[in-house]
């Protein structure tokens, strides 16, 4: 049962084993995340191994992505839990002392830079409220706004504040040196805060790996259209989007950024929470389901679960979970209503006006079993998937990075063909091929199938050419 939007699984220790990972695969998971945030390399690389040798047995592309840690903005060690009271004076030092009721540890300097008296602080993901009295180079002064527990390494946010803080600390730049020596086919860049976060990730990922942008600090969205520009793909992280916006403007926040990398042609990535009460319960609650499905409604490339498969008790039922949930919405008479109505106008390039001509020819000729683009980049590809056509997207292609690296990319079923073609007129005995043996469509039906030509050419998206199954 194949879905357009694709399913990411967070492996971790309860799912690292080969057996898990068979399972999930075959549960109906298209891409693996490994979290650089936890475990060591050792590990990652055998997770690593595990996956490309799962993947071969069963005949699938798996795509996997490396998520780099990025700066972590943490108070220190706590004596013992501390419980902030509303209105009590509270201190943020760069001493080594352990915390208690009236201070915290702050060790980070580029922080007290950024402090403006009566800001805002957030920490233990949004529950306590400080604002700030006082400050210097080594501390601050603050008054509790919003109470609450706070102990060891609780995160603190700054919201609409952009810190001179580089998106890859040392701990990423070695990880990201290691990751792109494994082969991975995505890194995932936290902390991103402007489009120089991006610029700077692309001068040591080249085309090695795709680049996926976390968009999850209201500084990212006021510069959203460059960052996607110059990111390979976009994923929507309401963790801390949620804690430094509007808790309410999410929703609105995740439909906007959905759209912009629908207009860019960007894959987009809806995380966090997805079906968050799995991690310890057999079934998700309805408000789950509807988040799951919604995002489907959207239009996302793929919906990811994160605790819920790196340490949950339920991670094959989870999967198996999302698949149902995706599958059921893909098969409502308002999914293809919705697909029709986010219909994207096409901008003033051949590329764009080939592959908007292909939509219209879906619903012309009615009986399309699918559509196949023979592509180097994968740029074609991602052409048509931008126009969400409601048949499968096959991709022939030489390259199996590639190919692996687009099973992000929604409705894509990447194939790997062993020559290099040289005509259209080469393209069609393998499409018709593919159709027939994966019983996409029967005698009669017609494969739509794009190209550029000359063939493998980047970027050249020119022609549409149909045939029939005979």
């Amino acid at each position: 049962m194949h879905s357009f939007t694709k399913i990411i699984a967070t492996l971790g220790p309860g799912t690292e084993a080969p057996d898990m990972i068979e399972k999930l695969i075959l549960s109906g998971v298209d891409v693996f995340r490994i979290n650089f945030s936890h475990g060591d390399q050792a590990t990652h690389h055998r997770t690593f191994q595990n996956i490309r040798r799962l993947a071969q047995k069963l005949d699938r592309h798996i795509g996997i992505v490396a998520d780099l840690q990025g700066p972590k903005l943490r108070v220190g060690m706590f004596i013992a839990p501390a419980l902030l009271k509303k209105g009590q004076a509270f201190r943020l030092d760069m001493d080594a002392q352990p915390g208690d009721e009236r201070r915290a540890q702050l060790m980070h300097p580029e922080i007290y830079r950024a402090l403006k008296k009566n800001m805002t602080l957030l920490l233990n993901d949004g529950r306590i409220q400080l604002r700030v009295v006082s400050f210097g180079k080594d501390y601050a002064n603050t008054r509790v706004v919003v109470g609450g527990a706070l102990s060891n390494h609780k995160g603190i946010n700054l919201p609409h504040v952009v810190l001179p803080i580089s998106a890859l600390t040392e701990k990423d730049r070695k990880d990201l040196a290691f990751a792109l020596k494994l082969g991975v086919d995505w890194i995932c860049l936290s902390f991103v805060q402007q489009p120089a976060d991006i610029i700077a990730a692309r001068a040591l990922i080249g085309d090695k790996a795709g680049i996926i942008a976390k968009i999850e600090k209201p500084s990212a969205l006021a510069h959203l259209k460059e960052i996607v520009e110059l990111s390979d793909a976009v994923m929507v992280a309401r963790g801390d989007l949620g804690v430094e916006c509007p808790i309410e403007s999410v929703p609105l926040l995740q439909r906007r950024i959905i759209g912009v990398c629908r207009a860019h042609g960007r894959p987009v990535i809806v995380a966090t929470q997805m079906l968050e009460s799995m991690i310890s319960a057999p079934i998700p609650t309805r408000a789950e389901v509807s988040d799951v499905a919604n995002a489907v409604y959207e239009g996302a490339d793929a919906v990811m679960l994160s605790a819920e498969t790196a340490i949950g008790q339920y991670p094959v039922e989870t999967a198996r979970m999302m698949k149902k949930i995706i599958h059921h919405a893909e098969t409502d008479v308002y999914f293809k209503q919705a697909m029709d109505i986010a219909v994207l106008p096409p901008d003033n390039t051949i590329a764009s006006a080939m592959t908007s001509s292909m939509r219209q020819m879906l619903k012309v000729l009615g009986r399309t079993a699918c559509i196949v683009s023979y592509s180097v980049s994968g740029q074609t590809t991602l052409r048509t998937a931008r126009e969400r056509p409601l048949v499968p997207i096959v991709m022939l292609t030489t390259t199996p990075k590639i190919a692996d690296r687009l099973t992000l990319a929604w409705g894509v079923r990447p194939v790997v063909i062993s020559k290099k073609l040289n005509n259209i007129a080469d393209v069609t005995p393998l499409a018709v091929s593919y159709a027939k043996e994966n019983k996409l469509g029967r005698a009669g039906d017609e494969i739509i199938m794009t190209a550029g030509i000359p063939l493998a050419t980047h970027g050249n998206t020119n022609i549409l050419h149909v045939v029939k199954i005979k």
